[in-house]
């Protein structure tokens, strides 16, 4: 690589590294939205840098163009919340914590470091192939990877964000008529047993100590 590309490369790595701290720790949902997007676009830079233009172009089209647009439109469908005040219960914990992962983040940083792996040979493009080329990064190469070589991860990831799109919505359309006149009629026929069940405790009592306890 380059002086250069050196050069774009820390500037892109250290925006995304920033863009992510952001995401997780800001308290407005709109910034946290916005950092998110510029993680996404410093990630683009990195895939430029790679040679793998059609990833930087997916990553510009499908998750800033389109997934952080529904989060920014859910978030302000439900408006804007107050602000928390800050939770300093357990800050110890939370501390040891912290220390604990960057710690254990470091050691796997520095036992990495010493290993290099060679630089994949890129086959060059002719003006005939077009998207045909097998060049890293390029549509067949993508296709290649995506649903032969790891078919199976890409699956299970499609059928976990299934099951979290069902939890979800489950979570957020709430109770039914029905269903909470049903709970209802549970919580009383409880209440009523429970009643029930104390009022003979205590006629047992009472007629235990009006016959001396015999």
């Amino acid at each position: 690589m380059t002086t250069a590309g050196s050069v774009l490369f820390l500037i892109c790595a250290a925006f995304a590294l920033l863009a992510a701290l952001g995401t997780v720790l800001v308290h407005s949902p709109i910034r946290a939205a916005m950092c998110l997007l510029a993680h996404i676009v410093a990630l683009s830079g990195l895939f430029l840098l790679l040679h793998a233009h059609l990833l930087a172009m997916l990553q510009v089209l499908v998750y800033a163009g389109a997934v952080v647009v529904l989060f920014i439109f859910v978030i302000m469908l439900i408006g804007p919340q107050a602000a928390e005040p800050p939770v300093l219960r357990g800050m110890v914990v939370k501390t040891g914590s912290a220390a604990i992962m960057l710690l254990f983040t470091a050691m796997l940083a520095f036992s990495l470091m010493p290993a290099h792996r060679d630089a994949p040979e890129l086959i060059p493009c002719t003006a005939t192939e077009g998207a045909e080329c097998q060049q890293f990064g390029g549509v067949s190469a993508f296709a290649q990877s995506l649903f032969m070589d790891d078919l199976v991860p890409f699956e299970l990831i499609s059928v976990l964000l299934t099951v979290a799109v069902v939890g979800a919505m489950a979570v957020a359309r709430g109770r039914t008529v029905e269903e909470t006149e049903s709970i209802r009629r549970k919580r009383t026929a409880e209440a009523d047993t429970l009643a029930a069940t104390t009022a003979r405790e205590k006629a047992l009592a009472a007629e235990v100590s009006a016959h001396g306890g015999h």
